[in-house]
């Protein structure tokens, strides 16, 4: 980083509506102690205007190569940037960056960075979905650009579909985790990889108001998703019962039993050259659902309820792997004898990683920090400290890396 303090971040803008959500990321990088220059496009300005962006970020904006000549601003912003975001990314500018075009200071910018450089696109689903969209996307990620992947919902008008700008939120810790990685991020060392994780707990009916679940948060799972789409990949997460907004960049599947996440897991790794399954499933579903609420016995009894086992899914991909040299990771929480139980876990699972650590009421669970083992097939064992789950997600994918297929 250009400055251990304040690091320096620019905020491109370009003109699409969603140029407005731009103005919540910009208040995110600043009051998180990041020093930004919001280049913004003269189609953009015709959203929010320039006076908004200066207040916001208490620098100076322009948008022309004419302006401050003496400081040659078309060089110096992305010479001295130790990240670019673009957001919104309109499917113009992706193409203009995807061709190395320089009409304006922003695309100046992008070409004269050699930083991180994450986009976000926004615009409407027939634009991302045409091919030349598409390849320029190709082209960029290709080129260790983290190009997000735009989330489905409400567009302008009545449309709807995929082509909406992720939560600034969550393009917020994207950056953060580009950022955090340094020039590690330029590498983008999961590009081009399609990975699959699980997150949250399944909740197994037992009558229309009642269930049986778990205390998983997800947390740890959305960590995950979040480091891996920041390292370049695609990334699907089956969640179950998080209640957490989506990740940005990520496609989410939502379901609530064991039988519905094995479904969409399955489904999703066809063709992913990793799954990483860090959902508690149940182990356990009642036999019976009963349709009605269960009463009280007016003699004072409980019922009595039958349980049939759920299918094993972190051992049924483990012995059934979509694709040649498919990794498998599992996670097992234990409450004693950790380290044991977790050997005999992944001896008998067949998984090539297994992430072992303690759980309990006020271990891990809900928790914004984890401690691990993560225990590997060939026998290596990685301990990873207290820390925050993020830390985790890290060391996961470090770990996953080398034992990848080599990319076609």
């Amino acid at each position: 980083m250009g400055s251990a303090a304040k690091p320096k971040v620019v905020l491109g803008v370009s003109g699409g509506i969603a140029a407005y959500k731009a103005c919540e990321l910009l208040r995110r990088l600043t009051e998180s102690g990041h020093d930004v220059r919001v280049v913004p496009t003269d189609s953009a300005l015709h959203f929010v205007g320039e006076a908004t962006w200066s207040a916001l970020s208490g620098n100076p904006v322009s948008t022309e190569v004419w302006e401050t000549v003496h400081e040659v601003p078309h060089v110096r912003i992305g010479q001295a940037a130790d990240l670019v975001v673009v957001a919104p990314t309109t499917a113009d500018m992706l193409a203009k960056a995807a061709h190395g075009l320089a009409d304006d200071l922003l695309t100046n910018t992008l070409l004269t960075a050699r930083c991180p450089v994450v986009f976000a696109p926004a615009m409407h689903t027939e634009m991302w979905e045409h091919p030349a969209t598409q390849e320029n996307v190709a082209t960029l990620r290709r080129r260790g650009a983290v190009v997000i992947e735009p989330a489905v919902g409400r567009l302008t008008g009545v449309d709807t579909g995929k082509g909406r700008l992720p939560d600034p939120a969550e393009i917020f810790e994207v950056c953060r985790r580009v950022l955090a990685r340094g020039a590690d991020a330029l590498a983008t060392d999961l590009a081009g990889r399609h990975v699959v994780v699980s997150a949250g707990g399944t909740r197994e009916p037992l009558d229309p108001v009642r269930y049986l679940g778990n205390r998983s948060s997800g947390k740890q799972g959305y960590a995950l998703a979040r480091a891996a789409a920041a390292r370049g990949a695609r990334v699907t997460l089956v969640e179950a019962n998080t209640g957490i907004a989506d990740p940005a960049g990520v496609d989410v599947v939502h379901v609530g039993t064991a039988l519905q996440l094995r479904e969409a897991v399955l489904k999703a790794v066809a063709d992913a050259d990793a799954v990483v399954m860090a959902a508690a499933v149940a182990d356990f579903r009642p036999a019976v659902y009963a349709a009605g609420k269960i009463k009280k016995k007016d003699d004072g009894g409980a019922p009595t309820v039958e349980l049939v086992r759920n299918p094993d899914i972190l051992a049924e991909l483990a012995a059934d792997r979509a694709l040649p040299g498919q990794v498998v990771v599992g996670f097992a929480a234990e409450t004693d004898d950790v380290l044991a139980n977790g050997r005999e876990k992944l001896r008998r699972k067949g998984c090539d990683l297994l992430v072992v650590n303690e759980v309990g009421e006020r271990k891990t669970f809900g928790s914004e920090e984890n401690e691990a083992v993560v225990l590997a097939s060939d026998g290596g064992e990685t301990p990873v400290p207290y820390g925050p789950k993020e830390a985790l997600a890290e060391t996961v994918w470090d770990l996953v890396l080398p034992r990848l297929r080599p990319a076609t």
